[in-house]
């Protein structure tokens, strides 16, 4: 090659990479606002608020809940369980053991049994550094409760637990979204396949998270893929065990992906650079922080490649 055609070569290669990189700048300069409520989907990283704002008050409380909204969580993480009676609470557990005062299974109580528990001492004993007299008083809320105390003012994943010990929850949970017309404003994931399709089979309308655990490093096949887009559109993973490569595999097939449980920005900031759709964190403030930090140049950049990437 002549020096002149060199010279060319490079000349024209530079203004082109100065004119991507003055557009990337200009993009950077738009906000990344947080997802608006009934917006199911953001545009950047969701912050999932995993049961609350938990790592700063009692799992499952409004207390929590109240929190991560102030945070500026997209969504609040919900784990739901049946009573006796067929109420809809919010606890991981299928015992009251370890957020409450007392011992017992939920579906061997009713709610009126529920309601009085104390649900927030065994935080203050637990993690004194953000201990507070008031979560002493929490109680454990129902669907209905958190359903009443935020409405609209955000969006909800709605985890259904164990079947075994909830059967029937589907058609309940439903019943509880048309109540309150939550139907735009929430998200229902599971590890249970069956329970996922059962919903989708009801009401195409809602979207569907399939969760997955893994105890090895994560790898899921085309044809796995393929089988819960049928019914769902994004899944969440434990993030431990995924990378970048799984990241683009599954956005590749047209799915979404969430992993649990993010708590530290490093973290956070990897998951970030895999170009993941949201995270599930106990620490949402962290999350917006780190969003924040990315929230420029590089973070756009770090975005156009990824999608670049998963074309």
């Amino acid at each position: 090659m002549r020096r002149k055609e060199i010279s060319s070569f490079y000349f024209y290669m530079l203004h082109g990479l100065l004119i991507a990189v003055v557009l990337v700048l200009i993009l950077s300069l738009a906000e990344h606002p947080a997802v608006s409520a009934g917006q199911r989907f953001t545009k950047h990283s969701a912050i999932i608020a995993h049961r609350g704002a938990s790592g700063y008050a009692p799992e499952h409380t409004l207390a929590s809940f109240r929190s991560a909204i102030d945070s500026g969580a997209d969504y609040l993480e919900i784990d739901l369980q049946l009573t006796k009676d067929g109420h809809i609470i919010a606890m991981h557990d299928d015992t009251v053991n370890r957020t409450t005062n007392a011992k017992g299974k939920i579906a061997e109580m009713t709610l009126d049994q529920v309601k009085q528990l104390d649900a927030g001492s065994w935080f203050n004993k637990h993690y004194p550094m953000y201990a507070r007299e008031e979560f002493a008083k929490q109680q454990v809320p129902s669907l209905q409760d958190i359903f009443a105390a935020f409405g609209k003012k955000t969006n909800y994943i709605l985890e259904i637990k164990d079947t075994k010990f909830n059967p029937g929850i589907e058609e309940k949970l439903l019943a509880v979204i048309r109540q309150f017309r939550l139907e735009d404003y929430v998200i229902i994931q599971s590890f249970d396949s069956k329970s996922l399709k059962k919903i989708h089979r009801v009401n195409d309308r809602i979207v569907l998270l399939q969760l997955m655990w893994y105890n090895t490093p994560a790898r899921i096949s085309d044809a796995s893929l393929r089988k819960i887009k049928k019914y769902a559109q994004g899944i969440s993973p434990n993030f431990p065990k995924i990378n970048a490569a799984y990241v683009h595999k599954v956005q590749k097939s047209g799915l979404r992906i969430y992993p649990y449980t993010v708590n530290y920005q490093l973290n956070m900031d990897r998951a970030l650079n895999w170009g993941v759709d949201g995270i599930y964190t106990d620490y949402p403030d962290r999350f917006r922080e780190v969003l924040q930090k990315n929230s420029s140049f590089v973070y756009l950049l770090r975005q156009t490649l990824s999608e670049w990437i998963n074309k």
